[in-house]
C-alpha cells in the first residue's frame, strides 16, 4: 500500500467509553433513579421517542419486569446504570418494547449500544458461572473485580470472550471476497475463531490456509469491535495474497472483487466489522 493509503487503516470511531464509567460496586444506596439495560429472551428493552430507540430508567420499568439477576455496570451520563435479565412472563411496560440488540445498530448512539453489548455479555457470564466448574460448589460473586470465585477450591471465572479473527486480502486493488451458504446469499470476509496456542497473526494465516489454501503476507491490524452474540471479540486485519483455491467446504465460493463488482454482492451489514474493513477498502480504492 502507498503511503497514504496506509494511513486510511484507522480505529473504529465507537468507542464504549464516550459517557460511561465502568465499575462493579454501587457507590449509592441502590434505590436511586437508574438506566436499564434489561433483557428478556435476548431481546432489549427500549423506549421509543420520536423514533429514536433510548434504554428506560427505574421509574419508566416500576414494577412490571421481574428480575432474574441484576448486575451493575457504572454510571451511564452520571447516573447509575445495570444490566437486568427479566423473567420469561415479564410485562413490558407501556410506551416501551422488546426489541433484538442488531436491529438497533445505528438507531442507539454508539457507546449506549456498545454498553448494551457488555450488559448481555455480563448477564450471559453470570448466568453460566453459578457453579463451579471444577468441583460444583455454588460461586461467590467478588466485590471488588466482575469475577466469580469458589469458596471451596478457589478456581475464579471472569466474564467470557471468545476472540475471533476477520481480514480483508489484498492483491494488487482487488479484493478477496467469500460466500458461505450459512448465510444465506451475504458475502463476506474469512473470518474465524482463535484456538489455544495460536497468536491473533497465526490464526488469521490458519484460518485464510483452511478456507482459500493460500499463504499471506504482511499482515497488520485495522480494527476491532466487542460482538455480543454470545461473546466475541472481533480483530480486523489487513493482508497481502498469495495463491487461491476455495475449499468448497466451509466457504462455497471466493473471488477477487474491484470496487466496481462489489455492488454486485450482497455484504454485510453496516453493525460489523467485515462492512467496516469493506467500506474501508471501497473508500481506499476509489481514490
Amino acid at each position: 500500500l502507498t503511503t497514504k493509503r496506509k494511513d486510511l487503516i484507522r480505529m473504529s470511531n465507537r468507542c464504549l467509553y464516550k459517557r460511561h464509567i465502568p465499575s462493579v460496586k454501587p457507590s449509592g444506596k441502590g434505590d436511586e433513579e437508574a438506566y436499564l439495560f434489561v433483557f428478556c429472551d435476548n431481546m432489549l428493552l427500549v423506549h421509543l421517542e420520536e423514533g429514536s430507540p433510548g434504554v428506560p430508567l427505574t421509574k419508566e420499568c416500576k414494577l412490571e419486569i421481574t428480575p432474574i439477576r441484576k448486575l451493575y455496570l457504572g454510571t451511564l451520563m452520571g447516573e447509575p446504570c445495570y444490566a437486568v435479565e427479566g423473567a420469561a412472563d415479564s410485562q413490558c411496560p407501556e410506551g416501551l418494547e422488546f426489541k433484538e440488540l442488531r436491529s438497533l445498530y445505528g438507531l442507539v448512539e454508539e457507546d449506549i449500544y456498545a454498553l448494551a453489548g457488555r450488559a448481555k455479555q455480563i448477564l450471559l457470564w453470570d448466568q453460566n458461572h453459578q457453579f463451579c466448574g471444577r468441583c460444583g460448589t455454588k460461586t461467590e460473586t467478588l466485590a471488588a473485580e466482575r469475577a466469580k470465585v469458589c469458596p471451596q477450591c478457589g478456581l475464579t471465572r471472569y466474564p467470557h470472550i471468545s476472540p475471533v479473527v476477520i481480514a480483508a486480502i489484498l492483491k494488487g486493488e482487488q479484493i478477496l471476497i467469500v460466500h458461505s451458504d450459512q448465510y444465506g446469499k451475504m458475502a463476506s470476509l474469512i473470518a474465524g475463531f482463535v484456538e489455544a496456542g495460536e497468536t491473533l497473526e497465526e490464526a488469521m494465516q490458519r484460518e485464510i490456509m483452511e478456507e482459500v489454501d493460500i499463504k499471506v503476507k504482511n499482515i497488520r491490524y485495522f480494527s476491532s469491535q466487542s460482538w455480543p452474540y454470545p461473546d466475541c471479540l472481533m480483530i480486523g486485519f489487513i493482508a497481502e495474497y498469495g495463491e487461491l483455491a476455495s475449499d468448497g467446504v466451509e466457504v462455497s465460493y471466493a473471488g477477487w472483487f474491484d470496487v466496481q463488482n462489489l455492488q454486485m454482492l450482497e455484504l454485510p451489514p453496516k453493525a460489523t466489522l467485515g462492512r467496516e474493513i469493506i467500506d474501508w477498502y471501497i473508500k481506499t480504492y476509489s481514490i
